[in-house]
């Protein structure tokens, strides 16, 4: 076991005047397994390429591992399995390779095959198994499960459970609670490392947050009570100046130690009144700090329109094809209001296929059997990618019909800085891309929404409070998701 160690750790990128980590300092122990939390947008990436030396950055960073980066570029995939993982290895012996292959139950016959015609989830578990081949190296796993179904999710979860010595970045609650025993959180004022869980993490913070926040109350009631206070002492010290000033013993008063008197008593209401100022000054500045970690998850809202039949969709013996090629044959189910139906299914399955058909049925994919779509139904469509995203968020809204200022109040809400409105969206995170068309869609006014793996690279308080939007306002949705806490959180069905 080792010790990293980060040091006053200040970043930014070339041109840009905020940076993503200012002097942030904090350490863990390199046989930890440290689940990695934050909004989008706030490096988590940055920071594992910082660990690996390939930016410039003021501060420390001292380690006695070699960092190494998942997903790992390989840059000829016409080779053969076993010849990329060999290399990957530094030339580990077959017997290792196939062992450490068959602890995610992976057919071996994958070794002979040209690695780029493995599918995403079997490239995941190969490299992942390739890159713990290494010795004395520290993984940075950055969002492993994009690419791989529930059932795949939960085999690398036990397999990552069963090792050490990582930092893993995700978004899935389950998957992390498998298979980290330390979080280590990118906050709104700063970075933390916490034993735990997610779980205990969220739970804690949560204590946390409620506590600043009753706190905060207290200390407001308590400054505009000294702000009162320190103005009339202020008066009562005017008023005794006022009276040295302009004071006439021939008038007034006949005894020479008046004016004295008078100075005295000012100078201690002056005093009283300075003590009460910087009293207020330091309740002002604890105030500051209070609310710094505290996540500005405001409530969403989603505005559904009611249909006039309660059936809105039917499938019946339906059959899927890409040109003459068949996707999937005898798909039957109906879609009613208020259902949330989550479409489940391995890779390759044809979930994202039903979707197009549903939202695209008279273009690519063809179908035979029988297709009911209730007439004039408004659907609001969520692709699965969007990497096609460019250009102005101002433009963006223009071109989908939606209200501008709704559209970047919910962007605020999911976690948006005023500064990411005037970038263009190719520069955005994925995670950050995928905010942008689950608000639009929230924009809009549909009897049924049907989103395609909306929550892929979505942080997970971004992810809490969909599902609480979801949960309050019970729109009509079919959706693909393999975040099994989600979807087990707000379907009411399965197919």
């Amino acid at each position: 076991m080792s010790r990293t160690n980060i040091s006053e750790l200040t970043f930014a990128y070339d041109g840009s005047y905020d940076n993503i980590f200012t002097n942030a300092s904090f350490a863990f122990d390199t046989d930890w397994k440290l689940g990695f939390c934050g909004r989008n947008g706030r490096g988590k990436t940055t920071f594992l390429k910082l660990l690996m030396g390939l930016y410039e950055y003021r501060g420390t960073i001292t380690a006695g591992v070699e960092f190494e980066y998942f997903p790992f570029e390989v840059k000829n995939q016409d080779r053969s399995t076993l010849e990329v993982l060999t290399e990957v290895t530094g030339g580990k012996p077959l017997w290792e390779i196939e062992r450490e292959l068959s602890k995610l139950s992976l057919d071996l016959e994958i070794l002979n095959r040209a690695f780029a015609n493995l599918s995403g989830g079997e490239k995941t578990k190969t490299l992942l198994c390739g890159l713990f081949l290494r010795e004395n190296n520290f993984l940075l796993i950055d969002e492993p499960t994009n690419h791989l179904d529930m059932i795949g999710r939960s085999a690398v979860a036990k397999y990552l459970n069963g090792k050490k010595g990582y930092i893993l970045v995700s978004h899935d609650r389950d998957f992390l609670d498998s298979c980290v025993d330390h979080i280590l959180s990118i906050n709104r004022a700063n970075i933390e490392v916490q034993k735990g869980n997610f779980s205990s993490w969220y739970y804690n913070k949560n204590l946390k947050d409620e506590y600043e926040q009753a706190e905060n109350s207290r200390l407001k009631k308590e400054i505009k009570r000294l702000t009162v206070t320190a103005r009339e002492k202020a008066d009562w010290s005017y008023k005794s100046e006022s009276r040295i000033i302009g004071f006439d013993p021939r008038k007034v008063e006949k005894s020479t130690g008046r004016r004295p008197y008078e100075a005295a008593q000012s100078k201690k209401m002056m005093k009283r009144s300075k003590v009460i100022e910087n009293r207020q000054e330091r309740s002002i500045e604890e105030k500051s700090k209070l609310l710094k970690n505290i996540e500005t998850a405001d409530n969403l809202k989603i505005h559904p329109l009611k249909y006039h039949t309660n059936r809105l969709i039917e499938l019946t013996d339906v059959a899927i094809y890409y040109g003459e090629t068949l996707i999937k044959d005898s798909i039957s189910f109906s879609v009613h209001q208020g259902e949330r139906i989550s479409i489940s299914g391995s890779n390759g399955a044809g979930k994202t296929s039903i979707l197009k058909l549903l939202t695209t049925p008279t273009s690519t994919p063809t179908f035979t059997g029988n297709l009911h779509i209730g007439s004039q139904l408004k659907i609001s469509y969520v692709p699965q990618d969007s990497s096609f995203l460019s250009g102005k968020l101002t433009d963006f809204a223009i071109e989908k019909g939606i209200d501008e200022a709704l559209f970047k109040a919910i962007l605020r809400k999911l976690g948006f800085s005023r500064v990411q409105f005037d970038k263009d969206m190719s520069d955005y995170s994925s995670g950050q891309k995928k905010k942008v068309l689950i608000a639009a869609s929230l924009c809009e006014h549909a009897h049924i929404y049907i989103w395609d793996e909306p929550l892929n690279y979505i942080d997970v308080l971004s992810r809490i409070q969909i599902e609480e939007l979801i949960s309050k306002y019970q729109p009509t949705m079919i959706f693909v998701e393999h975040d099994s806490a989600f979807v087990r959180n707000i379907s009411t069905r399965t197919v």
